[in-house]
């Protein structure tokens, strides 16, 4: 064989041998393509060829626990385009289509032009307009047969009572994602599945003629039913609005309703507050003008001011409130009884001297008096009766350790770590630690069911449309933190606060009302916050009531001065809408056989008239036109109205004209007597309100009304300072 013949065959053998491997690797990629990637690869070719619009789920309702809607989806439209399809479209440009696109939208018409001309299959022009909108982005495409433009049903979040436990329910950003709140907590319920529309398209996003469209429906989110009931949320927030204006609170207040027998939670305020429809507004005290509300600057700032849930988030010093806790502490362990004699003597504890608030007033005396007096040294002393181990094991079995585990973020508890007596002494009556709203609820429900610690909620139920129950949440008891027997010598005391103590202005009249003022000062000089926490009805619990005020810059910080008020008719609104039956007390009905029926005067003779109405301890204004006449032609008030005795009926003897105005004098800072004179004195009548001095009247000075109306005042309790 010849060397060239040689040479040929080594050459057609390396060919050989290379196209075997070449051919050997193709099938191997063939394989791997077929089988290992056949799957993967049809369904990308599958969404390459079928361009998909996304059709949002409609978000689930969120519900108070009467099937009233707190948030609502309501329906709107997405336009979007496939830019590849509006070049198909003869006889308009571009610029034409965008021109008519930002007019129908109100959008610029250079954002428009830049979103439609983009090199791909799909675009969103605008999402979540009004259903008039959408209907005329059809109307105008159908009448001139353009490709390539899309209107698609969708939905936005709506918000029927605007503010109305704005905190609680959260809010929802542009893409109906949950950003916080109930909204987020639980997004994944209520947000659903997202449908499709599906049409096939070419290799340029192109739609293929005469194709049929794929209609893939969307799964509507889950319903939450909360546990909040909207009416209870109306008085609280309005009780919070009213006391913020009178004792011109600037660092905001909470408010919590609860059920101390299940945990749920019937109404959370938090202030400052927000529109839920307009979550980004600018908040108290930022100039409008300046202020977009999406930059990083601005949401952080959102977040600390209206944002902020008070209730749940906010730790502060509970005050002179958890004195309950101590009470409970001691009498469980025995080591005081509501009897045990004891004194307000200083105590001085490292080098520190801890007072009462009425320094050497109170003496010698039972301890349940102790507690209606607020004595800070008396708890300082039960403190160190118990020792630091069981002080501070009765703190964690409260659960002021621990987040209470109800639906919302909560924040964080702040408390001595290794402490020794001095931060046991302060602690003992509320100082130098910090607990959030939530907690002290919590705490003091369990002084209310008779001793156990059961986690608050929000959520009751998750349903679907057609009412089925998804998840149910029950009431859940974390642990037995004192006997019965304990919590009923507790609440027997702290209803003793409201009779006769610092609570009195937390006094309902028909409902036994069991509570603890609180006044704390915080680490900013000037700076308090004045609580009050409540328990009632207080010989059959139905709601414990927790105000806070942060900060108030009135005529007093005192919770005991502008809490406890507030507490009072917030429990008296709610127990009044439950149909809880009032039940008078002895001192109840005393002060009510003070309440008369105006007899008719009418048609009686003057004399007849004043023996009439003394009969029933009225007094009576007689007026006349100097005709001389002697019958009573008119009377106000009319008969049948409810008068305080003593109050005034003016008698005319002639027909009066039907505008007889007095005008309403300044009752600030008098005594009810004093008051009641001054009113009678000018033809008007009184109800009173409270005890004490008079704060707030319902009509203001100046005001010219009809003779022989009722003005109605307020008055407050005040001893000193009322911790």
């Amino acid at each position: 064989m010849s060397r060239v013949n040689l040479i040929v065959k080594k050459r057609l053998l390396v060919v050989l041998i290379v196209f075997s491997f070449l051919i050997f690797a193709l099938l191997v990629r063939i394989g791997y393509i077929q089988f290992i990637q056949g799957d993967f690869l049809r369904k990308e070719a599958y969404v390459q060829q079928n361009m998909g619009r996304i059709i949002n789920p409609r978000r689930g309702t969120i519900y108070d626990r009467n099937g009233k809607e707190l948030a609502i989806s309501a329906s709107v439209e997405t336009v979007s385009v496939n830019p590849q399809e509006l070049l198909k479209n003869t006889g308009i440009t571009l610029e034409e289509i965008a021109n008519k696109l930002a007019e129908l939208l109100d959008m610029e018409p250079y954002k428009v032009l830049t979103i439609i001309s983009r090199n791909t299959g799909f675009e969103f022009v605008k999402q979540k307009v009004d259903k008039e909108v959408g209907d005329a982005v059809r109307k105008w495409r159908d009448s001139n047969n353009l490709t390539g433009i899309y209107v698609d049903e969708d939905s936005k979040r709506y918000y029927p009572n605007r503010s109305l436990a704005a905190h609680v329910i959260g809010i929802t950003r542009t893409d109906n994602v949950g950003m916080f709140g109930i909204e987020a907590v639980f997004d994944k319920y209520l947000k659903g599945v997202p449908g499709k529309i599906i049409s096939e398209v070419d290799g340029l996003n192109r739609e293929i003629p005469l194709s049929e469209e794929k209609h893939i429906a969307p799964r509507d989110g889950w319903n939450i039913i909360l546990t909040i009931d909207e009416t209870i949320q109306y008085f609280a927030e309005k009780a919070l609005e009213s006391a913020i204006a009178d004792y011109k609170v600037i660092g905001g207040a909470a408010a919590i309703v609860m059920d101390p027998r299940n945990g749920e939670i019937l109404a959370m305020v938090s202030k400052p507050d927000f529109d839920l429809n307009n979550p980004r507004e600018a908040p108290p005290g930022v100039d409008p003008s300046t202020w977009s509300g999406y930059t990083n600057e601005d949401v952080l700032t959102l977040w600390s001011t209206i944002w902020k849930n008070k209730a749940v988030s906010e730790a502060y010093e509970p005050g002179s409130t958890f004195k309950a806790i101590t009470t409970a502490a001691g009498i469980e362990e025995g080591v005081i009884t509501p009897n045990t004699i004891v004194t307000d003597r200083t105590m001085t504890l490292a080098g520190r001297n801890i007072d009462c608030w009425k320094p050497n007033a109170h003496g010698t005396q039972p301890f349940y008096e102790a507690v209606y007096n607020s004595c800070n040294p008396v708890f300082v002393k039960l403190a160190l009766d118990l020792g630091l181990n069981k002080f501070y094991s009765y703190m964690k079995a409260f659960g002021f350790y621990d987040n209470t585990g109800i639906e919302l973020p909560e924040g964080t508890p702040v408390h001595h770590t290794n402490p020794k007596e001095i931060d046991m002494a302060v602690s003992s009556f509320g100082q130098r630690f910090m607990i959030t709203p939530i907690q002290l609820i919590t705490a003091y429900s369990a002084i209310a069911n008779g001793g156990k610690l059961i986690r608050p909620h929000l959520v009751k139920e998750l349903v679907d449309n057609e009412g089925n129950v998804m998840m149910r949440y029950e009431p859940e008891v974390i642990r037995q933190v004192i006997s019965r027997q304990t919590a009923e010598t507790v609440l027997e005391i702290l209803e003793g606060v409201v009779s006769e103590g610092t609570g009195k202005n937390a006094y309902v009249k028909g409902y036994r009302v069991a509570g603890k003022t609180g006044t704390s000062v915080t680490t900013t000089p000037g700076r308090y916050i004045a609580s009050f926490a409540a328990i009632a009805p207080a010989d059959n619990p139905v709601i414990t009531v927790l105000v806070i005020l942060d900060n108030p810059t009135g005529f007093s910080y005192y919770g005991g001065t502008i809490a406890a008020p507030v507490a009072g008719q917030l429990i008296e609104d709610t127990l009044n809408y439950l149909g809880v039956e009032r039940r008078y007390t002895e001192q109840d009905q005393e002060m009510m056989k003070n309440v008369v029926i105006v007899p008719d005067l009418r048609n009686k003779t003057v004399e007849e008239a004043k023996i009439a109405l003394s009969g029933v301890k009225l007094k009576a204004i007689v007026k006349n036109d100097g005709s001389g006449g002697n019958l009573v032609k008119d009377q106000t008030p009319k008969p049948g109205a409810s008068l305080y005795e003593d109050s005034v009926v003016i008698v005319y003897t002639y027909n009066p004209p039907e505008d007889r105005k007095v005008q309403v004098p300044d009752l600030a800072n008098k005594t009810i007597s004093e008051a009641t004179e001054t009113l009678n004195s000018l033809g008007l009548n009184i109800k009173v309100n409270g005890v004490g001095i008079a704060h707030k009247q319902n009509i203001e000075p100046g005001t010219f009304v009809d003779e022989g109306t009722i003005i109605e005042v307020d008055f407050l309790y005040f001893e000193n300072t009322v911790w």
